[in-house]
């Protein structure tokens, strides 16, 4: 039975220190992770294809579900699960009308009405954040923190994911609060042993 507390890792080869993008793809998946998403904006789409295929392919003997940040295209070709889409991506409705019906749309969002419009636009589930302080979510300005992903839990239907400065000591909270599960980059890429820091978060999460 897979956990009800879903953990989803992001990809930036860009961060990796030594290991290949398709390596390390290939443990996140051997340690049963719901979800990875392809998220290398910069890559050529005939090698985002064979990376997602690549992933696809390990995917198919576990529960892991490969999604494919904004390229649909590639998405749809390399049979991934879904797409990941943002604020600059193609629109989440039109998406909705060209691809599957079982194929999973996600979208990224910073607030309650990017979530409520994402959630009226057909999208399957959100990732929300910055939760938490994060370097690479500076940008967006002051994390929003557990009240706001409280509120947007409360007011969604759709799975919400809490993203930006996740750490094992901040499932429980996440949880709490009512996400459906936590995302992150750096929380399963800088680690010794992407299996040990699951076992942890599982437990963590009370799974």
């Amino acid at each position: 039975m897979p956990p009800s507390f879903a953990l989803y890792y992001i990809t930036d080869r860009t961060q990796l220190k030594s290991a290949t993008l398709e390596d390390t793809i290939a443990k996140a998946i051997d340690a049963s992770l719901d979800w990875v998403q392809i998220r290398e904006k910069d890559l050529p789409a005939r090698r985002m294809l064979g990376v997602a295929e690549a992933a696809v392919q390990l995917a198919r003997r576990g529960q892991t579900r490969v999604m494919v940040n904004d390229h649909l295209d590639v998405a749809l070709a390399a049979n991934a699960h879904g797409v990941h889409l943002g604020t600059r991506s193609m629109p989440v409705d039109l998406v909705r009308k060209l691809a599957p019906a079982d194929f999973q749309i996600g979208f990224s969002c910073h607030s309650l009405s990017d979530a409520q419009a994402a959630e009226a636009a057909g999208a399957d589930y959100l990732l929300l954040g910055p939760i938490f302080a994060t370097p690479s979510k500076l940008r967006y300005g002051s994390p929003l923190g557990l009240a706001t992903l409280r509120e947007v839990t409360v007011k969604i239907r759709i799975p919400t994911f809490a993203l930006g400065g996740i750490t094992a000591d901040r499932v429980a909270a996440c949880r709490e609060a009512g996400a459906a599960g936590i995302a992150g980059i750096r929380i399963f890429q800088d680690c010794e042993s992407v299996e040990q820091v699951v076992r942890d978060l599982r437990r963590q999460a009370g799974e």
